[in-house]
């Protein structure tokens, strides 16, 4: 009995391994470089197993091209989550994918998928999140979806649907958008308590959006005279004078939002001057908490990027404004958007930094969450490469890199939302504040910040043999309240243009690296090394007239190696030796020679060799409870 019950199970997965590898020939794309050597799928890229069966398939951003073809997806039948959004797959979808029976998300934004809505997706009685965005779907919005009574989210924005919008009452529906289609007629009663933003770039009137539906003509109630003309009633006369006051309310309310219009763009161009100031007073500064809580640098998202709209001269048409407005917070995973759009871009911030991608800010959303906002800069990449390659960001989760929440895709801005890091920088610890009331860095905070960023550095470079950060330094280390390291800016020198400063990370460059653009796991040693010295002597690369790993070589070949360390170091005892120790690691990780520098996994193995037992327990200890920040 055993022995049939393991023989189904390899059957199972086993036929699961051939739906994929079926896929994989007819799409190509990512999954080329599953190894079909493994017998199990289950360590495939973006395939997560339970039980030995396959129940997620999530494939973002892949460049998977053509058809998807009928007997591969739907035999995944234990199938719970399907992602394949910003791809190339085209052509109708194929009715057998009825048969996931228990499909709970399904989301094909972003593709060139066409043709009505197939009626089969409304027998998937189990969806709960739906979004078939972006795509060329056609002819009518089905009414079919009433049928699926559990779907709590439904994106069918930025298609070809036209005609009337049904009525779609849906007891769970909490986020809806039919945005940007050419559909006509008044917002269902069941839908008028959605917000304005689910309906913009359509024909719709009606509640909530704010142009009211023309009235129906009412039934004549005229009487005939005697000589066969028509009177007009009492009624009708009483209709005639309310309407005309009414038409005069409205034209006076039309020229106050015109003169309202005009006076907010003048105040918007002091705005921009404002801002511009503010984010040049910032500078380089690493990112940090204000003291005391203060806002001096307080401004909001929105003011700074309808700003930057009016200072490039890239602000939206009038009768582009609301198709401009339609796009929204794009979010990673399946977490609970606690918050849209319009929150965050009302959201009262202050400049955190400014550095070599963009200006940072922290912004307190009215819901309470704090979150950073990072605003893009020189992007010179069209928007579908943009959207293909901060996906890949976005599905990198490791508990040394910090989170990209979401991220926001317009002509005038870009924006992505990170977890914020109420701790700030190493930067800003190493040489900030160095008062009384500074925490002293001591050797066992300083050695678990470098296995950290290590840590966090291998998982970028396990990615792929060509992945790498291109811009390690102090304050792209931000730190937790336990002092645990986590790398911030990874994946955006794919996103930005030619540097605007030749200067650019300079102190952390390696000597091979011309273009900041173009880099290398091994420049990414080299980078780590110097922060590694940086840690240790106290001293900041990018001091003029300073080669840090020049000045530390010197101090070491006059045997004045305590001479090296920060102050606050040397008030630990008996562990002389391991700081020397990770101070040569260091110096090897700045070879001249790329190809003398270790390897990042070589590096976080040493480091963790060179902490203490009794420090390395207290690091294992913590991993398994986990880091609630």
């Amino acid at each position: 009995m055993l022995l049939l019950f393991f023989s189904a199970a390899s059957s199972d997965i086993a036929s699961d391994r051939a739906a994929l590898l079926a896929l994989r020939s007819a799409v190509g794309g990512r999954t080329l470089f599953w190894d079909t050597s493994f017998t199990t799928p289950c360590s495939w890229q973006g395939v997560q197993c339970e039980n030995n069966r396959v129940t997620v398939l999530r494939l973002p951003a892949s460049s998977l091209f053509g058809e998807l073809p009928s007997h591969t997806l739907s035999n995944l039948t234990l199938l719970r989550i399907l992602s394949l959004r910003l791809n190339h797959l085209s052509g109708p979808l194929p009715e057998d994918l009825s048969r996931l029976s228990h499909l709970r998300n399904l989301n094909l934004e972003g593709n060139r998928f066409s043709g009505p809505v197939p009626d089969f997706l409304f027998s998937l009685r189990s969806l709960v999140r739906l979004s078939l965005a972006s795509n060329n779907f056609s002819g009518e919005i089905p009414s079919g979806f009433n049928k699926l009574t559990r779907l709590r989210t439904l994106y069918l924005e930025n298609n070809q649907f036209s005609g009337v919008l049904p009525d779609i009452e849906l007891p769970n529906l909490e986020h809806f958008n039919v945005s940007l289609n050419n559909i006509n007629g008044s917002v269902p009663k069941g839908l008028q308590g959605k917000p304005k933003s689910s309906f913009l770039g359509t024909l719709l009137c009606g509640k909530p959006l704010d142009n009211a539906c023309a009235a129906t003509p009412a039934a004549s109630a005229a009487g005939t005279g005697k000589n066969g003309k028509k009177k007009l009633s009492g009624g009708a006369i009483a209709g005639i004078v309310i309407g005309s006051v009414v038409g005069f309310f409205l034209l006076l309310l039309l020229l106050i939002i015109l003169c309202r219009r005009k006076s907010g763009q003048k105040g918007r161009s002091v705005d921009a001057e404002e801002i511009k100031n503010r984010e040049d007073e910032a500078g380089e500064k690493p990112i940090m908490e204000a003291e005391n809580g203060s806002t001096d640098n307080g401004i909001s998202v929105v003011t700074a990027a309808a700003a930057a709209m009016s200072a490039n001269g890239n602000a939206a048409s009038e009768d582009g404004g609301e198709v401009a407005a339609a796009k929204k917070l794009v979010f990673f995973g399946d977490v609970t958007r606690v918050f849209d759009l319009e929150d965050l871009l009302s959201a009262s911030a202050e400049v955190l930094g400014k550095g070599s991608f963009g200006t940072s800010y922290k912004a307190v959303l009215e819901v309470g969450t704090v979150v950073t906002v990072k605003r893009l800069k020189d992007v010179m990449i069209s928007e579908w490469e943009f959207k293909e390659k901060i996906e890949g960001v976005g599905a990198m989760d490791n508990e040394n890199l910090v989170p990209l929440r979401a991220y926001y895709y317009s002509r005038e801005e870009k924006l992505l939302v990170y977890d914020y890091m109420q701790m700030g920088s190493l930067s800003a610890f190493l040489h900030g504040n160095r008062g009384a009331s500074r925490t002293p860095l001591n050797w066992e905070i300083r050695s678990r910040i470098a296995l950290g960023a290590a840590r966090g550095i291998e998982y970028l470079h396990c990615q792929g043999s060509t992945t790498a950060h291109g811009n390690i330094k102090s304050s792209n280390v931000l730190l937790t309240k336990s002092y645990d390291a986590r790398i911030s800016d990874f994946g955006l020198n794919q996103l930005v243009g030619p540097p605007s400063s030749p200067t650019r990370v300079t102190g952390y460059r390696a000597p091979e690296v011309t273009d900041p653009r173009k880099v290398s796991q091994k420049a990414d040693v080299y980078s780590f090394g110097v922060l590694l010295l940086e840690l240790l002597t106290g001293k900041a690369p990018v001091e003029e007239g300073l080669d840090l790993p020049r000045w530390v070589q010197s101090v070491v070949r006059e045997e004045w190696t305590s001479e090296v360390f920060d102050l606050e170091l040397l008030r630990d005892q008996n562990v002389e030796d391991e700081m020397v120790q990770l101070l040569q690691l260091g110096i090897n990780c700045t070879a001249q020679y790329p190809d003398q520098r270790p390897s990042i996994s070589q590096v976080a193995k040493r480091i963790e060799e060179l902490r203490p037992s009794s420090l390395r327990d207290d690091q294992e200890q913590h991993d398994s409870v986990g880091d609630a920040e």
